[in-house]
C-alpha cells in the first residue's frame, strides 16, 4: 500500500523561537505559525477569513536558522511531515494525542522589517519614500563592456515580430 506524508505551509510566527539542544548536542526549536484561510460566504456575498495555529518542530541546522533570523509575525514557508505524538497524562492517566509538523526544510519570506523584528519594536520597518533610484545624471559612465551587460533589453519593434 503506498503512502505519501507532506505538509507545506506559508504563514506567521505567533511567537519567538527558542532553541534547545539535545544530550547530543543537536539543535531542537518548536515554532507555532498562524496561517490564514480566506474565503466569501456565497449565501451572504461577506467575506470571512478562518486562522489555524500549527504547531511546528524544526531539527538540526534548520532550527539554529529558525532561531537566528525568525522573530515573532515573521512569514516563512516550511516543509516537513506531519507527526502523532501520544502519551499518557500524568494527572488524569487518560491518553493525549497531538497531532504536529516536524519541518524538513524553512523558507523566509519577506524582508528582515517584514514582521515584529526586535529591531523595529513590534511594527513592520519604515520605508524610504525617497527615490532609491539615482538620477540619470548621477550614474558614473561605465567601460563599453560592463554597459552591455547592464542595460536593459528594448522592445522589438514593430518590424522584428515575426506574425
Amino acid at each position: 500500500m503506498a503512502s505519501f506524508n507532506k505538509v507545506i505551509l506559508v504563514g506567521n510566527l505567533t511567537r519567538d523561537p527558542e532553541v534547545r539542544y539535545t544530550t547530543g548536542g543537536t539543535a531542537v526549536t518548536d515554532v507555532s505559525l498562524a496561517v490564514n484561510r480566506q474565503w466569501t460566504d456565497r449565501s451572504t456575498n461577506e467575506r470571512k477569513e478562518e486562522t489555524t495555529f500549527v504547531e511546528v518542530t524544526l531539527w538540526g541546522r534548520t532550527a539554529e536558522i529558525a532561531g537566528e533570523y525568525l522573530s515573532k509575525g515573521r512569514p516563512c514557508l516550511i516543509e516537513g511531515r506531519l507527526q502523532l505524538d501520544q502519551w499518557e497524562d500524568k494527572e488524569t492517566g487518560k491518553k493525549r494525542s497531538k497531532l504536529k509538523v516536524v519541518g524538513d526544510t524553512l523558507q523566509l519570506l519577506g524582508s528582515r522589517g517584514d514582521g515584529g523584528g526586535q529591531s523595529t519594536g513590534g511594527r513592520p520597518a519604515a520605508r524610504d519614500t525617497s527615490s532609491s533610484q539615482p538620477a540619470a545624471e548621477s550614474v558614473p559612465s561605465r567601460a563599453p563592456d560592463q554597459a552591455f551587460y547592464d542595460d536593459v533589453p528594448k522592445a522589438p519593434s514593430d518590424d522584428e515580430v515575426p506574425f
